[in-house]
């Protein structure tokens, strides 16, 4: 029984990340459509990028069904090419999949395709939707990655790709939905500095910010680029909530938490790797 013991533990052991401090962090937002990873994580992402660290963005759908005058072929030509422009003004690298948007299921090819996706990255961090949400392709995208979180260092799955030889931490991006719990904000990340740069990158999401939301909000979105800027800055401004701030004061400080008037905060997932603190900010060198 000892011997059975000791030979689980070193097994799970060899699973555990080596987080050593000066090397490259590779981080994935796992998203559902083009523009989720960028409203969800857009700064945070502008941290690690100018800090030299790997960011990428993936869309599991093409985007074809979010407009109301096109779609098709040719409104997933123009969302990937949207998408390519807001990797340069992340300064990230951004992959758009296949599969149809409002029709996206946690399948198996698809969780085979998120286990290659993150282990071709190397990732260290995983971010994605929380398995509670409004879109049916946000849950079911969660869904999937929840089902890969542990079966990326599985080398008897998807055995055409070597796996990882540690399990990356997964994160959920924040959210507003009560139930059937709230958003945790075990990590909340100061972007107050780049927030303008992130609405940049989001607005080349034109298609989405511009047209297709305004129009389910009954809005009309203003014609100009540099009133679109501040209109998409006053509609996408999220309030840093009490949670969240309790979470800055923690990472921060609390004379540093007080000046922040922008944040995104991520909720660890419990099927992936479980970090010390310690280990939270040399993955998050921002918070150092």
């Amino acid at each position: 029984m000892k011997r059975f013991t000791f030979v689980l533990f070193l097994t799970f052991a060899i699973c555990l990340p080596s987080f050593g401090q000066g090397r490259v962090i590779n981080v994935v937002f796992i998203g559902a459509h083009p523009d989720d990873a960028d409203l969800l994580a857009g700064g945070t992402a502008i941290k690690f990028s100018q800090l030299g660290h790997n960011v990428l963005f993936v869309s599991l759908t093409n985007g074809d069904a979010g407009h109301h005058s096109m779609g098709g072929g040719a409104l997933a030509k123009r969302r990937r090419a949207e998408a390519e422009e807001a990797a340069k003004r992340f300064g990230v690298t951004y992959k758009v999949l296949e599969y149809h948007d409002a029709e996206l299921m946690p399948t198996l090819d698809v969780r085979k395709e998120v286990i290659r996706i993150i282990r071709e990255w190397d990732a260290d961090v995983v971010i994605g939707h929380r398995p509670y949400d409004y879109h049916p392709d946000h849950r079911n995208a969660a869904i999937a990655l929840q089902d890969a979180a542990y079966l990326v260092i599985v080398p008897n799955v998807v055995s055409d790709t070597p796996p990882l030889k540690k399990n990356p931490l997964f994160l959920y991006a924040q959210d507003r939905f009560q139930k059937p719990y709230p958003f945790t904000p075990d990590i909340a990340i100061d972007i107050s500095d780049v927030f303008n740069q992130k609405i940049y990158g989001m607005a080349a999401h034109e298609s989405q910010y511009f047209e297709w939301l305004p129009w389910t909000a009954s809005k009309e979105a203003p014609k100009s680029q540099e009133e679109r800027h501040e209109w998409l800055k006053a509609n996408r401004k999220r309030p840093v909530t009490p949670a969240v701030k309790e979470s800055l004061v923690k990472w921060y400080g609390g004379e540093k938490a007080e000046k922040v008037t922008d944040a995104e905060a991520f909720e660890i997932c419990e099927y992936g790797y479980q970090p010390t603190d310690e280990e939270i900010r040399e993955l998050f060198p921002m918070l150092k």
